[in-house]
């Protein structure tokens, strides 16, 4: 008998890889999103006729135990989040709505309506914020740095309350930085990938960025998605860090993206001071020996191929359209 899973933040980046991957395994998948089932973008648009989409909202605890009392899930993944770090400086208050309490409004829908549910939890490496030792693992105390990693905290911190006292089979994912030619543009990655294929094209003449000497832990998104479902087929639940365990610069990044297309970075980036982050954390990557090891996970893209098909698929796109 298939399954049934529910995904919150369905028309994102991992909403739109793991609903492909739910699909190859039988899966009947619901898909929710704040936005009206009608005006679904190009990350779901050859999805849309195979899950059955529904309208709702974290910040709605109604429209969340309605749709969990329609589809009646075995599984429910959320992404649905203010997802943009920089903007968690502007709207910190609508920032811990969405990413906190809406959590919380989940489980408590999940308690009500339907408690033998399987829950993932999109948390962040951002959690750490900025960490005294490297690599982090799942025992690295805590310590964010922004109003995003706060209200993610709160939320991976009461996921673990809802299975620890409430015998929910709740887990979270704390997943560093993955991207895909679904990564949304205004993310720094994707931002040098168009760019870079658009000055390629000669549609753009100049990249402006801010720290390029800032590290991450960078993989791909399909990837990460593998690692959430294997989470929900496990016998009891837990926590799990999901990284490569490798660092690369901003500036890696650019090189790798700008020299695939055979173009001298130098030339076309400017580092501009309004693109710096009041915080900026260098110190992130991730130590995934867990979930390598429970799991039977590991990452199957490497940093010089993700940002390679990025960039293929930027190129591709663009060229549709001249």
């Amino acid at each position: 008998m298939s399954k049934t899973a529910l995904i919150t933040g369905v028309a994102g980046q991992d909403g739109a890889y793991l609903t492909e991957l739910l699909l190859e395994k039988n899966y009947r998948v619901f898909g929710m999103d704040r936005q009206a089932p009608e005006d679904y973008v190009d990350n779901i648009e050859h999805l849309k006729n195979k899950i059955i989409l529904r309208r709702g909202n974290l910040m709605d605890q109604m429209s969340l135990i309605d749709l969990i009392e329609e589809a009646q899930p075995d599984e429910i993944y959320n992404f649905a989040a203010q997802s943009f770090i920089p903007l968690s400086w502007k709207e910190p208050v609508i920032t811990g709505d969405v990413n906190a309490l809406g959590v919380t409004r989940i489980l408590e829908a999940i308690r009500r309506v339907k408690p033998d549910v399987k829950f993932y939890q999109a948390s962040s490496s951002e959690l750490f914020g900025k960490p005294e030792t490297k690599p982090q693992n799942e025992n690295t105390p805590f310590n964010p740095g922004t109003p995003y990693g706060t209200a993610k905290l709160y939320a991976h911190n009461i996921t673990a309350n809802y299975r620890d006292k409430l015998g929910l089979f709740s887990c979270s994912g704390i997943l560093y930085n993955h991207e895909s030619p679904r990564r949304g543009k205004e993310f720094v990655t994707r931002k040098i990938t168009l760019s870079a294929a658009k000055i390629k094209l000669g549609l753009q003449k100049e990249l402006h960025l801010g720290n390029l000497d800032a590290h991450r832990d960078w993989g791909f998104a399909k990837d990460y998605v593998h690692a959430m479902w294997l989470m929900l087929q496990q016998d009891e639940p837990d926590d799990y860090v999901i990284a490569t365990g490798e660092e690369h610069s901003v500036r890696e990044l650019v090189e790798t993206a700008f020299s695939h297309l055979g173009l001298e970075w130098e030339k076309y980036v400017v580092q501009d001071p309004k693109f710096f982050r009041p915080v900026d954390l260098n110190m992130l990557v991730g130590d995934s020996s867990k979930a390598r090891k429970r799991l039977n996970w590991k990452p199957s893209v490497s940093f010089d191929q993700l940002v390679k098909l990025m960039v293929d698929s930027d190129v591709k796109e663009l060229e549709k359209s001249l």
